[in-house]
């Protein structure tokens, strides 16, 4: 969780700093809301793509995880966009979503749990050159 902040972080960064620089550095009223609302759907851009194209994001092709349906098989977007919108309340509501995993019989998160979805280490080195 640690090396998916960092990623997390700079494209936070870099889409923030493309939003502040679109609104000549002002955020009154609404926009400060319309400034996380668009951070938000970034950033959720950035896990249901990678979550539904390869089940993995950087930190996870690193770590050998891929994020799994019931059988293996691979996240469609509506899964992969269900399991960011139930992820936010489960990290931020003191991270007990993230907790649960200590009490779940497939030690599984919160949100994977109600997605239908899994981590599984897959063992493998990604992609290889043949």
């Amino acid at each position: 969780m640690l090396y998916e902040s960092l990623v997390v972080f700079a494209i936070a960064f870099f889409a923030g700093l493309a939003f502040y620089g679109a609104t000549q550095g002002r955020l009154p009223g609404n926009t400060r809301l319309v400034f996380q609302l668009y951070l938000f759907l970034v950033l959720g851009a950035y896990f249901i793509a990678c979550w539904s194209r390869g089940g993995r994001t950087l930190p996870m092709q690193t770590w050998k995880l891929r994020l799994v349906r019931d059988g293996g098989l691979s996240v469609g977007i509506v899964r992969a966009a269900l399991r960011y919108v139930l992820a936010w309340p489960s990290l931020l509501f003191f991270g007990v979503g993230v907790f649960w995993a200590f009490f779940d019989r497939d030690r599984q998160f919160l949100h994977d749990r109600l997605a239908g979805t899994r981590i599984v280490a897959t063992g493998d080195a990604g992609v290889r050159d043949r």
